[in-house]
């Protein structure tokens, strides 16, 4: 059937086709816990090729599912024909319309995309999801979401405008601009006319009834409003090809009152006495999502005492009336502490907390929290009564769950520690289901409050509703799609809720591995790891204006492949897949069956710049550049590598041999013909530049400027990696003149160990592991005395801080993980040192991927504030990434990757401005590609720029 749906595909001239078994994989999961693998994933790039992919589907009889950015947890935007994503090309803002306040857009807009058109024009989009970053307006439309601040703005169905829509039949409807002739709609007006009592009883009875379809609208006193209708129908009537939706102005005056509770149901008890002050959201959340925060060493602004907070946010025009609803509302509630929160950075933060509560709360119980129950609502009056009786339901599974949401509404997300991978975890997970559901319904509730029914719920909609409503929603379906193939299995003739779960999590027993990583934060184990990845697809967010890293090679793309997520997905399907050779065990069935060989496994990690970005920004703890070191450790241990490993992957080495003759080395490598050879020997892209070595090692320079080892001051190593010691050695001057300047006794070593970077990177891991070991041993005498130990290339330091740790088994890795610091972090908490004056500088920078990742950028920003520079930070990543951007076959994506934030802020940046790039690869990036010269924070502050 594959290949039939194909062929009608491509007859009917759609271009973007791809039924490989790598897309097939990317596409059988969204952020659920299904697995649903689809034949064929198809891009459109206009309206016409979503009309040929819904005629091909009819004339073929392959079900379609249309998909935004697959963030879904109930299961809804998963399928077994076409998968149709929309935000890959379809992702436009056609018009803004500032006086009737609306926006016609592509179903595949990014929420974050159409706020960046509409807010300069004093306009927003009302509904703000958690998702916002990367979720799309017709996802949105399509699971009538909500978000936070659905108190102020209403739920998406309320600012849905127009749609333009496609039936299965080809009958294409313009619905909300005016009466439409369509025998289709008449039909759905008699059937909604047979059932006005069941309508007018069940349906519509509180703001986060989003389960089932909403078939008040289509009574006759709300004017049969189907375009509001569809608003939640799951695509499983219709097909999108264009929305208009409405906008609303930004209340001028916003503040955020945060009252803290012993405990969540005394939160959930508030939230009726605070409502009548018209708060534009009121969010719950436990303080254990804020508590892995804290864990992972990230800042979080003080907060009230208690275990469960409550965030209200009153907003408008008025400042004065804003003040005195803040003040009713601290008066009104049972809080034991509060904090009004002033500074709008600190808001930015708590709110991004909550934002990522769906990933964070993954995290907060000893065992993995998961979905599958999480989106419940019930009237606000009857939320802590809710509360209390539902955590009397997991403790009587033997379960534990972190609840949050939109208390303000009702709504509550909760992840709970289901034993899916347990014997009879599966009927655990189903006999929950039901009992969660019955107590719901019991409250008057909604399986669901904003994230539709999916496969999760749609089987249960029975203890929700009577049967003459479940008989309406058949009846509303077959007008629409009599044959059942626009998402099957959603909401009519539901899949079982424990059908099409994913399989086991754990590799052990179905991976073999040999050596590699330690992998200590999921015991050992590749498949727990890699499971980390539960689809919320934050690595699909822009991060311009965030400041983040992830995911660069998908903001260069857009491919799916290319992100984190996707290669998450990728090897989730190795771990449980069968495949020859000596690497896995006996197979599922998985599409992905070549084991840590796999063609999949090593196209979707072929663009993985190593950055670590999802180490420091994905809410749920993926460390891909530590997973893509496993994959090449176990693909070519005793096999033959590319050329690129034995040369750019042992970098230092050559760098060493070299360096006795480095002057007659660097007039050789001038020579054209010998540069072209020793590319291609490398695997070098013929378009990069060959690195220079230094003339003399970075020790022999720094005994010559290195003051009396006798004065006075504590100690400090000045530790040089291997680019400083045998390639930039101007920032390991600076380095030594800094830290004499601040008082210290600067000592270097004449043979500085080498921490394994590059071997690393490519995984080379047996080498790396007696490199590092004996960088571990070269180092550790001085933390253990108490000497602090600076390093000033930022990859080799992560290496100190968080590598070490996971390739030996060695207590003295920890420590000196400890007493390793960045040159900033350093100056920091040193008595009495001030920076030179940086008034009147221009300072542009993007932290090195590793330090924003590992070691984090605080400290520096905080120097050069303190100095009185004018700092433009960047996210993303310079696109090097060490060997990377050098490598045969990337240098098409490490300029694309550059380009989306360091060149463009280079360009604009002032003719005086200081481009600061403490990376190696970074400032051979700007050197390669923009011709400029930038310089270590250590060469900044040693010789600070003079101002006139």
């Amino acid at each position: 059937m594959s290949r039939e749906v194909v062929s009608a595909l491509r007859k009917r001239g759609v271009a973007d086709v791809d039924d490989s078994s790598l897309t097939r994989a990317l596409y059988s999961s969204d952020a659920s816990l299904y697995r649903v693998v689809p034949q064929v994933v198809v891009r459109p790039r206009d309206v016409d090729e979503v009309l040929a992919v819904v005629d091909a589907a009819a004339e073929t009889g392959v079900p379609l599912t249309s998909r935004g950015a697959g963030t879904s947890i109930a299961g809804n935007a998963v399928g077994t024909g076409i998968v149709l994503d929309f935000s890959k090309h379809l992702n436009g803002v056609h018009d803004v319309d500032v006086d009737a306040r609306t926006a016609v857009v592509d179903p595949g807009v990014v929420h974050a995309a159409l706020q960046r058109v509409v807010t300069p024009l004093g306009l927003r989009f009302g509904p703000d999801p958690s998702t916002h970053t990367r979720c799309t307006i017709g996802g949105m439309i399509g699971n009538n979401a909500c978000g936070s601040r659905a108190l102020g703005y209403g739920r998406t169905a309320d600012n849905v405008a127009a749609l333009d829509v496609v039936t299965m039949a080809g009958e294409r409807l313009s619905l909300g601009t005016g009466p439409v002739e369509s025998a289709t709609l008449d039909d759905l007006q008699r059937v909604v006319g047979s059932g006005l009592e069941t309508v007018r009883t069940e349906l519509g009875r509180f703001g986060r009834q989003v389960s089932g379809y909403s078939l008040e609208h289509l009574l006759p006193e709300h004017g049969f409003d189907v375009s509001t209708f569809m608003a939640g129908t799951e695509g499983t009537l219709v097909t999108m090809t264009r929305a208009t939706v409405r906008l609303v102005q930004d209340p001028l005056h916003r503040q955020l009152l945060v009252l803290g509770y012993p405990s969540m149901f005394e939160a959930a008890d508030d939230v009726p006495a605070l409502l009548p002050l018209g708060p534009t959201a009121c969010e719950g959340l436990d303080s254990r999502i804020v508590d892995v925060v804290r864990a992972a060493g990230k800042a979080v602004p003080p907060l009230p005492s208690g275990q469960g907070w409550l965030f209200l946010e009153i907003a408008g025009d008025d400042a004065d009336d804003v003040a005195e609803r803040v003040m009713k509302a601290r008066a009104a509630t049972s809080a034991v502490d509060a904090r009004l929160v002033e500074s709008a950075a600190e808001q930015a933060v708590l709110w991004r907390i909550r934002e990522e509560g769906a990933g964070l709360a993954t995290r907060t119980l000893p065992g993995k929290a998961l979905s599958g129950w999480e989106d419940a609502a019930v009237p606000p009056e009857r939320l802590g009564t809710y509360l209390r009786k539902f955590d009397g339901l997991l403790r009587q599974y033997g379960l534990d769950g972190v609840p949050y949401g939109h208390f303000g509404d009702g709504c509550v997300h909760v992840r709970i520690d289901f034993p899916l991978d347990e014997p009879d975890g599966h009927g655990v997970f189903r006999r929950f289901l039901f009992d969660a559901a019955d107590l719901v319904a019991g409250h008057g509730g909604s399986l669901s409050g904003e994230h539709g029914d999916g496969r999760a719920r749609s089987e249960l909609l029975p203890r929700m509703y009577s049967p003459e409503a479940i008989a309406l929603f058949a009846q509303v379906k077959r007008v629409f799609d009599p044959r059942n193939l626009l998402n099957p299995g959603v909401l009519v003739d539901p899949a079982p809720v424990d059908a099409d779960l994913r399989g086991p999590e754990s590799s052990v027993g179905r991976l073999e591995r040999r050596g590699g990583l330690r992998l200590l934060h999921d015991g050992g184990d590749l498949g727990r790891a890699v499971h980390r990845c539960t689809g919320v697809g934050k690595c699909l967010a822009a991060n311009q204006t965030s400041g983040g890293v992830m995911c660069p090679s998908y903001q260069a793309t857009r491919n799916e492949k290319d992100s984190t997520r996707g290669r998450a997905r990728v090897l989730q399907e190795m771990v449980a897949g069968g495949g020859a050779g000596p690497w896995t065990a006996d197979g599922d069935g998985r599409l992905v069956t070549g084991g840590f060989a796999a063609p999949e496994v090593h196209e979707a990690l072929d663009l993985c710049l190593s950055c670590k970005g999802c180490l420091g920004d994905c809410p749920t703890g993926v460390d891909m550049a530590t997973y893509k070191s496993e994959v090449l450790h176990q693909t070519y241990q005793g096999r033959r590598r590319p050329r690129s490993h034995y040369v750019l992957g042992r970098l230092p080495f050559w760098a060493r041999l070299v360096s006795p003759v480095a002057r007659l080395v660097n007039l050789s490598l001038r020579v054209w013909g010998l540069q072209h050879v020793a590319r291609w020997v490398a695997g070098v892209d013929q378009r990069r530049s060959l690195p220079t070595f230094a003339t003399r090692r970075f020790w022999r320079l720094s005994t010559t400027v290195l003051e009396p080892v006798d004065r006075t001051g504590p100690r400090v190593l000045l530790w040089a990696d291997s680019f400083t010691e045998y390639f930039s050695t101007a920032s390991g001057v600076a380095a030594v003149k800094v830290l004499e300047d601040a008082g210290y006794q600067v000592e270097t070593l004449e043979r500085p160990q080498c921490c394994g970077l590059t071997w690393i990177t490519t995984g080379q891991l047996d080498a790396a592991r007696e490199l590092v070991a004996k960088a571990v041993a070269q180092l550790h005498p001085y933390v253990a005395a108490g000497v602090p130990v600076v390093g000033l290339e930022p990859s080799c330091l992560s290496v100190l801080r968080s590598d070490a740790v996971e390739l030996v088994d060695d207590p003295r890795a920890a420590e000196v993980a400890t007493g390793v610091f960045t040159l900033a972090e350093l100056l920091a908490r040193t008595d009495g040192w001030t920076p030179p004056d940086l008034s009147g500088t221009e300072v542009v920078v993007q932290p090195h991927c590793h330090q924003a990742s590992v070691m984090g950028f605080e400290a520096d920003l905080a120097v050069l504030e303190r100095g009185g520079a004018t700092v433009t930070r960047l996210g993303g990543c310079c696109g090097l990434a060490g060997n990377f951007g050098v490598e045969k076959g990337h240098y098409e994506v490490s300029v694309a990757v550059a380009e989306t934030q360091l060149l463009p802020a280079v360009r604009a940046a002032g003719p005086d401005a200081v481009i600061l790039a403490d990376g190696f690869s970074c400032r051979t990036q700007l050197d390669d590609l923009a011709h400029v010269q930038a310089v270590h924070l250590a060469q900044l502050l040693a010789h600070p720029p003079v101002v006139e």
